[in-house]
Order: structure tokens, then C-alpha cells, then sequence
């Protein structure tokens, strides 16, 4: 493991079982190793494990084999350094925006600057961070709202803000943007690297959109059809800030259409 390796994932393989017929191996051998501030995107057939192994990273899900480990220490359940976003926006009704956003807090302590020590959040601090990540997602007027008076961009945005809000060194997000149109997609994409390159965290990301990958990702993981393995690790050589027009790039295209290949390939190849 590389001194600046944040999440190792040794070998992991997970079966389920099924009643009266083989276990289905969902992930066979897989390895990675994600790096501090990287953005990972997974792709590949559906059925290949990608959401399985997010769920293994961020503690929800047990593994049979292999290892999982953030800073050296086992993964062995939920934690507040891993966020987890889902394409289910998984918003308190009942709640505004801010309340949605503020939730999570009164789980967990920051630590007081002036003593040392760890205490829980304050009302004014919760309020304080709500507003920050609000305005950070352009939802900022619409902090007393509640979700049903949300279109379904703005409830990803709150799901967002809640997010980073817990402050985690690693953000888990499955399929985020999966359900919205086109042009809303297009503008949470953009706004996410805008926050990811402001708050630099770490971001392991699951999609079937390989423009999503080339344009979001440091490197884009493609998985094969189950049993899901890591068939290769391509790197996205491409600067930020990027933006939709980046999609214009040769090397943007060249990328895409390489990924795009190695993955309808496997389609192909899957037994109808």
C-alpha cells in the first residue's frame, strides 16, 4: 500500500446466496486502492458489482474474502469519514432543507479549537454549516422549504449538501444524478466538481454514464460482467476545471470512446 493510499480494497470477493439454485458471485478478487483527494468512477455491465463494492467500502454491506481498509485500519461498518449519497434522495419530508442538512450533525463531535477536546455542535455552528453548503449547491432561498416543493435536481442538491456537511474524508455515491433529465444532470455534474475542487475530498462514484466518468473522474474503474472483477483502470489525463464543454476535447472523445468500447464489448459477450 502507497503512503498516500487512503481506502485499500485487497482481493474482496462477496457471493449472495440464492434459494435452490448456485450462489451468485457478485465480486471475484478485486483490488484498488484509492488515493487521497481522488475521484473514482466505477463502470461497467449492469450486474457487475459496482454498487455491491460501494456498499462494502462504506460498511453496509459484509464481504466473504479479501480485505477493506481506510488509513490502514479494517473497515467493518458505517462511519461519518465515509458520506454516502444515493441516487434516492432519502430526504425527511417533514424537514426543510436546512433541518435535512443540519440532521446528521447532532451525530457526530467536532473538536473545540480553543480546549482540545471534542464536543457536539452548537445551534448557531449547524445553522452556520447548513447555510455554507447551501450556498455551495445554489440552493441558497430555499432553506425553509421542504422536499415535495423540491424538483428532483434540488433534492440531489440538499442530499449533497448533507453530505459534505458531516464533513467525511470520503464521499460514496451511487448513481446520484441516475434519475434526473439531461440538462439538470449536466448542471450537478458541473456543480459537483465545483465543490470537489473547493473542498477537495475523496469521492468514489458509481455510474452507468461513461461521459459522467471521463468528465468527473481522476481515473475511471471498468468492471467486467459477473463475476465482477476490475478489468482495467483507465487514467483522465484531462485538466481541471472541466466543465460540459470538455466534452468537446479530443482526448475527452478519445477516452470515451475507448471506455465506451471495452464496456459494450462485455455486453456482447454476457449470455442472453
Amino acid at each position: 500500500m502507497k503512503n498516500d493510499t487512503l481506502i485499500a480494497i485487497h482481493d474482496v470477493r462477496k457471493e449472495f446466496p440464492v434459494e435452490n439454485r448456485p450462489s451468485v458471485i457478485a465480486l471475484d478478487g478485486v483490488s484498488l486502492d484509492i488515493d487521497k483527494n481522488e475521484f473514482i468512477c466505477v463502470v461497467g455491465p449492469s450486474g457487475c458489482g459496482k454498487t455491491t463494492l460501494m456498499n462494502i467500502v462504506a460498511g453496509l454491506e459484509p464481504f466473504d474474502s479479501g480485505t477493506v481498509t481506510m488509513h490502514g485500519e479494517d473497515i467493518i461498518g458505517p462511519g461519518p469519514e465515509r458520506g454516502v449519497i444515493f441516487q434516492q434522495y432519502a430526504l425527511f419530508p417533514w424537514m426543510s432543507v436546512q433541518k435535512n442538512i443540519e440532521y446528521g450533525l447532532k451525530f457526530i463531535s467536532k473538536k473545540d479549537e480553543s480546549t482540545g477536546q471534542t464536543r457536539k455542535y452548537t445551534k448557531a455552528e449547524k445553522k452556520e454549516l447548513a447555510d455554507h453548503y447551501i450556498k455551495m449547491v445554489n440552493l441558497t432561498g430555499f432553506e425553509h422549504s421542504y422536499p415535495k416543493a423540491l424538483s428532483g435536481g434540488m433534492k440531489q442538491r440538499v442530499a449533497i449538501a448533507r453530505g459534505y456537511a458531516l464533513n467525511p474524508e470520503v464521499l460514496l455515491m451511487d448513481e446520484p444524478f441516475g434519475a434526473l433529465d439531461a440538462q439538470t444532470r449536466a448542471q450537478l455534474q458541473e456543480d459537483l466538481l465545483k465543490t470537489w475542487e473547493k473542498e477537495k475530498k475523496t469521492v468514489l462514484f458509481i455510474t452507468h454514464d461513461v461521459d459522467e466518468a471521463v468528465l468527473l473522474s481522476t481515473r475511471v474503474v471498468i468492471m467486467s460482467a459477473r463475476p465482477g472483477k476490475i478489468k482495467e483502470i483507465v487514467n483522465i489525463d484531462l485538466p481541471y476545471p472541466r466543465t460540459q464543454a470538455t466534452k468537446l476535447d479530443p482526448a475527452f472523445i478519445q477516452h470515451k470512446n475507448y471506455i465506451w468500447e471495452t464496456v459494450y464489448k462485455m455486453y456482447l459477450e454476457i449470455p442472453k
